[in-house]
């Protein structure tokens, strides 16, 4: 019997040996194959990561995109506004230095002023700062401006020295302001004098 329990056990042994190889075999593709699924798994997070971080960025750029040519239209309207203003009140300040009738150069003080409060207005929303620093100048200067000359139209004969002298002090006390606050809107804008 010792040589059939020896040859029953060396055949055991090489049935075992035979599956367990065939185990282990399986075991380590199992293996293999779960760990190239959590690579590819670990590569797809890496690139749907690196996707949603160029989404976010490109709806960054595209954000300040949109907040520059808000801002940038915004500066067209209040510059063109303010200058507009201004040159109702020159020529209001003109016509009741003249003595003529002074109706229709109030009218067209009176929409430019309109025109320049709504539009201050909407560029307090919208402007940084600075450039609302500059605009809030003029501003100021402007209303000072228009006080007065609607403070002297009442009786311009008795005023003809302030209205004379109205001129310059809008040259020298509003254009700078105005000047400063184009070059502010400039600079933010990124445009090079």
């Amino acid at each position: 019997m010792g040589a059939s329990w020896t040859a029953l056990l060396i055949a055991v042994v090489g049935v075992a040996g035979t599956l367990g190889a065939a185990l282990l075999t399986q075991n380590r593709a199992d293996r293999t194959k779960r760990m190239e699924l959590q690579a590819a798994a670990e590569q797809r997070r890496e690139e749907r990561g690196h996707a949603e971080e160029l989404l976010r960025v490109e709806h960054a750029r595209q954000a300040q995109r949109e907040s520059l040519e808000r801002r940038r239209a915004c500066y067209i309207a209040l510059n063109t506004a303010t200058r507009q203003y201004l040159t109702a009140m020159n020529n209001h300040l003109h016509a009741l230095r003249r003595g003529a009738d002074a109706a229709v150069s109030l009218e067209q003080l009176e929409t430019g002023r309109l025109s320049y409060r709504d539009v201050y207005a909407e560029a307090q929303m919208i402007v940084p700062d600075p450039v609302s620093r500059a605009s809030s100048a003029v501003k100021r200067r402007l209303n000072s401006a228009y006080s007065e000359i609607r403070e002297y139209e009442t009786d311009p004969a008795a005023h003809a020295e302030e209205l004379a002298a109205m001129e310059a002090r809008l040259h020298q006390e509003v254009w700078p302001y105005l000047g400063a606050m184009k070059k502010s809107m400039r600079a933010d804008l990124g445009v090079d004098d």
